[in-house]
C-alpha cells in the first residue's frame, strides 16, 4: 500500500507519495495557481492514482481556497482529500500558541516533523520566512519574517529603474553597480535578519536548539548562520506523514 501527502504553500505545492514505511517513494512539486487552471490536476494526477494507492490523501495547506478547489474537482471521485487541522492534533503535539486555529497547518507540519529532536528551531524560507520553536517536544510559538524572494519580487514591482537579479551568495563587499547593491542589501540583509532573530530566540535559553533550515532558500543561506546547522527539505512531508500514520 502507498500513501499520497501534499503541502500547499502559497507558491508552490508539493505532492508525495510514501510507501508502505511512510518513507517518500516519488516527490512532485508545481505552482499552486496551477489547482485553479482547468484539468492540470486531474491530468496530473491519473498516471499517480494506481490500485495500490490508499484512496484517503492528507494535506496541509495555507491557501483554503487552493485545498477547496481540489475537493470539488474531485468531488465525484473516490478519493478523499483531508487537511491536518481536521483531527485532534493535540494527541500528538501540544501547541502553546493564543488562537491555534490560526496557526499555519504548514508550521504545525513542520513541528510535528521534528518533534523527536525535543528542543528545535525551524527556519522555513517560503513565500515568508518563519522561525517555529519546539522546546520540550512543544509547540511555543514563533517568528514570521518578509520572505525573500517576495522582498525582491515587491521592490522591483515598485520602483522604476531597479533591475531584475539573481541573488549571489559570494557578496564580499558593496556594490560597484546597482545590481551588485542589490544582492549586497538582500543577502546582507537576510544574514542579518536571520541571525539576529536566532539570537532573539535562543540567547537567552539554557537549552540546547537543532537547528534546521527548510524551504527554497535554505541551501543559500546555510552558510551565513553562526550556529551548527542541518538542511532538511522533507521536514513538512515528515509532519504530515506522522499525521497520516496516527489518524488515518
Amino acid at each position: 500500500m502507498k500513501y499520497l501527502i501534499g503541502d500547499i504553500g502559497n507558491t508552490s505545492t508539493k505532492l508525495c507519495i510514501l510507501n508502505k514505511e511512510f518513507k517518500i517513494f516519488r516527490s512532485y512539486e508545481f505552482q499552486t495557481e496551477k489547482i485553479y487552471k482547468g484539468s492540470f490536476l486531474k491530468k496530473f494526477l491519473s498516471s499517480k492514482l494506481t490500485k495500490d494507492l490508499n484512496k484517503v490523501f492528507l494535506f496541509s495547506s495555507v491557501v483554503p481556497k487552493a485545498f477547496k478547489e481540489i475537493k470539488k474537482k474531485f468531488k465525484k471521485s473516490q478519493y478523499k482529500f483531508l487537511e491536518i487541522k481536521d483531527f485532534d492534533l493535540k494527541k500528538i503535539i501540544r501547541i502553546n500558541v493564543k488562537n491555534k486555529h490560526r496557526l499555519g497547518s504548514d508550521r504545525i507540519a513542520n513541528a510535528i516533523g521534528v518533534q523527536k529532536y525535543k528542543n528545535c528551531l525551524v527556519l522555513d524560507f517560503g513565500t515568508a520566512t518563519t522561525f517555529d520553536v519546539i522546546k520540550n517536544g512543544k509547540y511555543e510559538g514563533g517568528v514570521i519574517a518578509p520572505g525573500i524572494k517576495l522582498s525582491m519580487k515587491n521592490l522591483i514591482k515598485s520602483t522604476a529603474l531597479l533591475p531584475k537579479i539573481n541573488l549571489k551568495n559570494h557578496q564580499r563587499t558593496y556594490g560597484k553597480n546597482t545590481k551588485e547593491a542589490l544582492n549586497a542589501g538582500f543577502v546582507w540583509g537576510y544574514e542579518g535578519l536571520i541571525n539576529n532573530i536566532i539570537n532573539k530566540i535562543i540567547s537567552k535559553e539554557k537549552l540546547k536548539y537543532k537547528i534546521i533550515l527548510t524551504g527554497g532558500y535554505a541551501n543559500f543561506f546555510k552558510k551565513v548562520v553562526k550556529r551548527k546547522i542541518f538542511v532538511d527539505q522533507n521536514i513538512t512531508v515528515k509532519g504530515i506523514s506522522k499525521v497520516y500514520k496516527e489518524f488515518i
